[in-house]
């Protein structure tokens, strides 16, 4: 049989020949120069522009970007079409079409003053469309932080020792924080202290997990109320509601903070917990295949065998993944265009131009390090991607509920059994993998609520009446988001859910991209636009079925008429069906508007030269 060594060979071969090859040519296509001042020096102001050193950025990014997707998208791929599709999509798809939205995204952004995606846009296009694309950036960050509360929720009712780890390592990043930008005290000393407190509130998960309402929990386990009576069920579970509050609340208060305070120092401290999960599994597989093996401890939790490299799992389970052990546990998955969405962030993500453009910008010390950060750090994605998939062919735990029911113990528990070839006992890295996951979830959900806050306050711009200023107040609407997030949870359909935040999040990549087109169309009439404008056209395409197949099939026609599943019974589930089709006719209309007017803007520059921007790259 394959071991999991030729899915790791594939991607570590793919994504160097791109970093090396394909990176460096678009650093010069877009002219990167570190003698132009960046955003964060130009405009510093100890709030949002603040430079950062490139470690600290790049943990802080890649902590952002790399949420729950990488490890659910392609876990669920493996299970309902087969490994060999969701490898060839990550290999090959990152490096053409991730990295390098990541990377225009990050650029664009360095050339127009920090500003988002949607800023720019209306640079060229207009007011129009910049409202336009800030409002469909704005409902996916709604998106992303309901669906990243509840997989965080998830994680932590399954493993309350990453509760406990979590809770510890946000405190130390906070201190940090302080140790950094108040006391001023020495960088690398202060990392050696805190990284080595991250790993030890591991230890300290382990030995004191916590849960906050009553539950099936392993021996120890400290619970914070003795009634679940007071919290919502989410996916059954008390104690998952519970938690998704806490992490809702969390992400409002975070995003309010400076980003000195909590952002640059959490994610750089967690960059290493993340480093260590994604570089440690790869090393571990290279190690365990051609020296050590697995550990004697790592067994599969249902039969008890002892586990090893080889893939488990099969390679094609059909167009329709009937074949699959998911076949009856989740609607009709034709792989086109559903593979697509499903893996989501693993291969190319909507959600990382937000991110490009709305803080990593405004930190970047200097132009070049836009190729490590925004190139290299999506490659870095597609490590996770890749690790994910590694994780489940080892084990293949095939949860009947499907979703993060199936993602998590796959990931925590196939990863764990990896870790086992360099020493690491199982009953230590299993709940390290669930950190790990937590970790990225964490830095991913409360980045999503600040974004939005972004968003939301350039749309406004300047206040006029009393209701913009309410929209415009960074507490007001922090709070709107995180609970129309909630409200999106109520449903409970997980499929649902998952599907529409992969549709939305790729379309806002292809949106992404017409962006850099725009841009590059506008810079110089000899600018190039195949290497934006193809993948644009793709996942344009692919993403706007892919949501027409979830709105019209799976919710129409199975929550609310009960012809493709079972109908839904409860009022909130209804409500919140009927708010899932909204969003998604409002997110194709809007994304079909700005394609016609970015189309037309490329032409008319083009064609004629009226509106190419003579010198865009200039701080003039």
């Amino acid at each position: 049989m394959a071991g999991v060594i030729w899915i790791v060979g594939l991607v570590l071969v793919t994504f160097t020949a791109a970093y090396i090859g394909y990176g460096r040519y678009l650093s010069q296509f877009v002219g990167l120069d570190d003698s132009r001042e960046t955003p964060a020096h130009k405009y510093q102001d100890g709030q949002e522009y603040v430079p950062a050193k490139k470690p600290v950025l790049l943990g802080h990014h890649y902590s952002s970007i790399a949420g729950g997707a990488p490890v659910v998208g392609p876990i669920t791929a493996a299970l309902v079409w087969g490994w060999v599709p969701a490898v060839l999509w990550v290999a090959i798809g990152n490096p053409l079409l991730g990295a390098v939205h990541d990377f225009i995204s990050l650029s664009s952004s360095l050339r127009h003053e920090g500003k988002s995606i949607g800023y720019i846009i209306g640079e060229y296009v207009g007011e129009r469309g910049k409202d336009m694309l800030l409002w469909f950036a704005f409902l996916l960050t709604i998106l992303v932080v309901a669906v990243f509360a509840l997989v965080i929720g998830v994680v932590l009712n399954a493993y309350p020792s990453a509760a406990t780890a979590s809770l510890l390592y946000v405190t130390l990043a906070f201190v940090f924080g302080i140790w950094l930008y108040q006391l001023g005290l020495p960088f690398s000393v202060g990392t050696v202290i805190f990284v080595a407190g991250v790993f030890g509130s591991v230890w300290a998960g382990i030995q004191y997990p916590l849960a906050i309402v009553p539950g099936d929990y392993p021996a120890g386990t400290i619970v914070l109320f003795d009634s679940a009576a007071f919290f919502p069920a989410l996916l059954g579970s008390a104690n998952i509601g519970a938690w998704v509050l806490v992490m809702l609340v969390y992400g409002a208060a975070a995003s309010v903070l400076p980003v000195w305070m909590l952002l640059q120092p959490r994610d750089y401290l967690s960059s290493f917990l993340l480093y260590a999960g994604v570089g440690g599994s790869l090393l571990a597989v290279i190690v365990g295949t051609f020296i050590t093996g697995m550990g004697t401890d790592a067994v599969h939790p249902e039969t008890g065998a002892q586990l090893s490299f080889e893939i488990t799992t099969g390679a094609w389970y059909g167009f329709l993944g009937q074949a699959g052990p998911l076949a009856e546990s989740l609607p009709l998955m034709p792989l086109f265009p559903l593979l697509f969405l499903t893996i989501a962030c693993g291969t190319i993500s909507g959600f990382h131009s937000l991110v490009s453009s709305g803080t990593t910008a405004k930190q970047l010390n200097k132009e070049s390090d836009a190729k490590l950060i925004g190139y290299g750090g999506m490659l870095a994605e597609g490590l996770l991607a890749a690790v994910a998939l590694c994780a489940v062919t080892v084990v293949a735990i095939p949860a009947a509920s499907g979703g993060i029911g199936l993602a998590l113990p796959n990931f925590a528990t196939g990863g764990g059994a990896i870790l086992t070839a360099l020493g690491i006992p199982f009953e230590f890295a299993a709940p390290f993998m669930a950190l790990v996951l937590a970790s990225f979830l964490l830095t991913s959900m409360d980045t999503a609520v600040r974004l939005g806050r972004y968003m939301l306050e350039e749309i406004v711009g300047t206040p006029e009446t009393t209701i913009e200023t309410y929209a415009a107040n960074r507490y007001v609407n922090t709070t709107a988001i995180a609970v129309v997030a909630f409200f999106l949870l109520g449903s409970g359909r997980w499929e649902d859910l998952w599907t529409l935040f992969g549709g939305a999040n790729q379309l806002l990549a292809s949106l992404a991209l017409l962006t850099g087109t725009v841009w590059l169309a506008n810079w110089s009439e000899s600018k190039q636009l195949i290497s934006t404008g193809g993948p644009m056209a793709l996942m344009g395409f692919i993403t706007v079925i892919g949501l027409s197949w979830t709105g019209i099939y799976q919710i129409l026609g199975g929550r609310l008429l009960g012809i493709t599943a079972e109908a839904e019974t409860t009022l909130l589930g209804q409500a919140s069906a009927v708010v899932q089709i909204a969003i998604i006719a409002v997110l194709i209309g809007l994304a079909l508007s700005l394609f016609k007017i970015g189309y037309d803007n490329m032409t008319t520059a083009r064609g004629t030269g009226d509106g190419v921007a003579t010198d865009v790259t200039s701080d003039d």
